[in-house]
């Protein structure tokens, strides 16, 4: 006769470690922030062409020849620039909403391109001549910093400086003093207008209408949005026993 089988022993997941150390080796866990406010490094537009005809040719030469114009424009800028980029094009007939059948009353077409600039007093500069051109619209500026910027470091190392000054407080409060690091936990340093979605200014201008200005519009005046970095960690310590 087979004996029954056995039923298997359940399995027991590992138990976490304890926070809270021993009367030997008690813990202390803080939390340490930095909230910097910096200048920006970059700022960025975008600059959307236009053009419109009746005639899906005309409406293309016309959208290419807008196009180069201000993709020339901005490279007269030089090392100012540090990223130019041609984003979405488009080409849409537009239907008659009279009448049998469907009917092309015109082609409306589009592109969008976007500048990275360095240089923020070309920036104001630029921004008007782009607005300046015919049938094209600019949007911006959006501020920001680079992802490498010395700014996110300086907010980490002051979040762990903070830590400790906190844990060492405490310790201080119960007449003793910190032993060793036990976990320093990085929660996050960012910044509140993170690079590509940053804070942006109001639509610069647009102009719709066929007439060169006779002379060129004065450059806008431009100040920089303050960024603001935050970092945070949380960190153990161990401190000798307290006599209490």
């Amino acid at each position: 006769m087979t004996p029954p089988p056995v039923p298997p022993v359940p399995h027991e997941p590992p138990r976490p470690a304890t926070p809270y150390g021993t009367p030997d080796a008690p813990r202390i866990a803080v939390r340490g922030e930095a909230h910097l406010e910096v200048d920006p490094e970059t700022a960025r537009i975008g600059i959307t062409v236009n053009a419109r005809g009746t005639d899906r040719t005309d409406a293309l030469n016309d959208l290419t020849r807008r196009n180069t114009t201000a993709l020339d424009l901005v490279k007269t800028y030089g090392d100012a620039v540090e990223k130019l980029e041609t984003g979405t094009f488009s080409i849409t007939p537009e239907l008659t909403k009279h009448g049998r059948g469907e009917r092309i009353r015109a082609y409306h077409g589009r592109v969008h391109i976007t500048a990275e600039l360095t240089d923020f007093t070309a920036l104001g500069e630029l921004t008007t001549r782009l607005a300046d051109l015919d049938l094209t619209h600019v949007d911006g500026p959006w501020w920001a910093l680079r992802p490498d910027s010395p700014a996110h470091r300086r907010a980490r190392q002051q979040a762990v400086r903070e830590a400790v000054q906190r844990a060492r407080e405490y310790a201080e409060a119960l007449g003793t003093t910190l032993a060793a690091l036990v976990e320093l936990a990085d929660t996050g340093a960012e910044d509140t207008h993170p690079y590509g979605m940053e804070t942006a200014a109001r639509s610069l201008r647009t102009k719709g209408y066929d007439a060169a200005a006779p002379d060129q519009p004065p450059a806008l005046d431009l100040e920089p949005q303050r960024q603001h970095v935050y970092a945070a960690v949380n960190a153990r310590f161990t401190m000798s026993p307290p006599v209490l």
